[in-house]
Formats: C-alpha cells, structure tokens, sequence
C-alpha cells in the first residue's frame, strides 16, 4: 500500500453526514485536505470539506469524479451501491474496498461469513412466509435497514401486520437474544496488519437507536479481553483497513456473539474523540493513508449520549445545560432539519464514575428540551 501523505493529498469520502464530517475534521488536522460527495447543498460534511461534489452518492460517474480529484478514497457507510464502489476501485484506490463492503452489506451473507469462521453468533435463517417464522424473533430485510428500521419483532400471527410487509424484499430471521449486556468493539486495522483496539464500550439503545454509550465497558477483565479477541479476530478475517465496529451481545454466563459489523468510524466510538488518545477518526485517516496507527488507550471513563431530533419539539434547545456542566463536551452536527430519531448531536461527558455520568447523561436530557411559552 502506498502511503499518502500530508501535505497536498486530498482524502475523498463517500457520503457527506456527522461521521463523514467528524472524518473530514480529523483530516484536515492531520494537513490533508478533504472532499465528500453528498446531494445536500448544506450537508454537515460539506461545512468542512475543501471540495464538495453535490450528487447522489449512488450515481458512479460523480464517485469518480470525486476520487479522481483525491488520492485515496473512504467512506462514512456502508450501505453505497457495488457499481458504485468498483468505479471508484477503478480510479482511486478504495478503502474499505468492494470486497469487505460485499460482505457487510447483505445480513445473510454476513452471517454466512460468521459462520464460515466460526464466529459466534444467534441462531438464524432465511425468511420466505410469516408461517414459517420462528416465534419469537426478529425479521430484518437483507439490505438498507439501520437504526432499527427495516427489521420487526415476529411474536406469531399478531405481528403480521408489521412483518408482512418486510417480507416483500429478501429477509432473514435471527433468534431473540437474552442478553445482559450490548458491547461493542471500536478497532483499526492497517493494510499492513497492524491493528489498535479502543476500550470495549457498553451501549444502550432506544427504539433501535444508539441512546448511550459508556467506556470502558462495566464488565470483566476476562470479558474485554474476550471481546477485543474476536473484533481482532473479524478484522483479520475480512482483511479489513480502516475503523471496525464489532456489536457484540454479552450473556449471563460470560459467553459472547457477534450481533453486527459496520466497517468504518460508528456512533458507539463516538466517545473516543476526548476520551483516548487517538480517536477513531483520526485512527481510520492513518489507516487508510497507510500511516502508522496511534495509541488508542483512554485518556478518561467517559459516557456519550445521542442528541436525538425529538429534542427540538418545542424549539432549539437550551444548549447552556449542557455547556455549564463540568467535563461535558458538545458536538452538535449542523443538520438543518431536526425530526424525532434523527441524530443531530451528541454530549461527551468525561469524569472517573461512568455510573455517575449516566445519571447526569439522563438529567441533561431533560434539561435540554426548551419549554413551550
């Protein structure tokens, strides 16, 4: 891999939302300069892009375009078309390229790669006919569902109202899981093979939304280092570079399974922008430019919360909550429209007692709301 450096290199990013700009940020304080591709002319990666290149991020020609005015090419999700991805292959060098991307974007074909490892993970299978759905579980459509869209919980004939219409486009099943704890693994992996793991975080979430975040994880030693264990494990596997998030469910007895992979920087790393050394962001610039990757050990016990769009109901919010509050760092994305789930921030609180960080995590949103006159 030929490593490119700072200085005149442009980094070009595939989508334009708050991971593309937190990138873009990172970059540009690393002396490169950026650019991103998105249709929205006030897109929050466009803020602080050198160059923006207004087209859907599905449209092939405007991906080349952009990567033929970069020297490397990265993304902010994984969720952009393969013809799209293989015209940037053929003009930029692309990471994580077409190949990792194959695997991820599909849920089966994830799950047939776990398996094929012999990563653990819930059982599962392919959904054709509400009658043949094992109740409980949940149905997730194969491709485009994130945040908790594009999946329902089957409990048997009642839910078919909201199962039916899933199953109009492939779908699979995959077991209800009684799990005690939701972590998720945030590492980087070089082209090279080097890899640097951040803290295992602990997540909460809410109607299928990252709600909270707290690292390090309130579990065993013997559990991190299971968990950083098989994220390694999956990055090594895919032969990944860049920043890999592994969702992993905690159970009872001590054992893990693998829920999801998303190949790049991921809301539950969030924390690591004041909470370690290097963050994830700039941990996925080094990777994909070939540079040497940083320590990714903590700095602090933190917790991050998501701002989500319902916080704007009654009017902009009343920011000053979050700005007097000792250890609190606000990162607000610049979204010009806010609508309920939508994310549109986040608060970083930093401080020795994450249970302690929890609670004012809980009394900050309900500080934030502004009051109807």
């Amino acid at each position: 891999m030929t490593r490119v450096l700072p200085g005149a290199a442009r980094i070009g990013v595939l989508g334009g939302g708050q991971l593309g700009q937190m990138l873009c940020v990172e970059a540009a304080r690393l002396g490169y300069r950026t650019a991103v591709l998105d249709p929205s002319p006030d897109a929050p990666a466009a803020r602080v892009a050198g160059l923006h290149v207004r087209a859907a991020v599905d449209d092939p020609e405007a991906a080349a375009q952009l990567a033929q005015a970069c020297d490397v090419v990265t993304l902010e999700w994984e969720l952009i078309a393969e013809r799209v991805l293989e015209r940037v292959e053929e003009v930029r060098p692309l990471h994580p390229g077409s190949r990792v991307l194959r695997v991820i974007q599909d849920r089966w074909v994830q799950r047939e790669f776990l398996a094929r490892h012999g990563f653990p993970q819930a059982r599962h299978g392919l959904a054709g006919r509400v009658e043949d759905l094992p109740a409980p579980c949940l149905v997730k459509r194969r491709r485009a569902g994130y945040d908790g869209k594009g999946q329902a919980r089957w409990d048997g004939p009642a839910s078919a109202a909201a199962v039916a219409p899933l199953l109009e486009a492939p779908c699979l099943w995959e077991e209800l899981v009684p799990f005690a704890r939701e972590l998720s693994v945030i590492l980087a992996r070089g082209a090279d093979g080097a890899m640097a793991a951040f803290p295992i975080a602990e997540n909460v979430h809410r109607r299928g939304i990252l709600h909270t975040t707290r690292a390090p994880a309130a579990v065993s030693d013997r559990v991190r280092q299971a968990a950083e264990d098989l994220g390694r494990a999956v990055a090594e596997a895919l032969d990944h570079v860049g920043v890999l998030a592994v969702e992993l469910f905690l159970l009872a007895d001590g054992s893990l399974l693998v829920n999801e992979i998303a190949p790049r920087v991921h809301n539950s790393g969030h924390f690591t922008w004041g909470a370690c050394r290097t963050s994830q962001f700039e941990q996925h610039i080094r990777a994909v430019c070939g540079l040497p990757l940083g320590d990714g050990g903590p700095l602090s016990p933190a917790v991050m919360v998501n701002l989500p769009g319902d916080l704007w109901a009654s009017g902009e919010p009343r920011w000053e909550a979050a700005l007097r509050l000792p250890g609190a760092r606000l990162h607000l994305y610049g979204k010009s429209q806010a609508s309920p789930g939508r994310k549109m921030g986040h608060v970083l609180l930093l401080g020795q007692d994450t249970d302690a960080l929890l609670r004012q995590a809980e009394d900050l949103l309900e500080a934030l709301p502004c009051s109807r006159s």
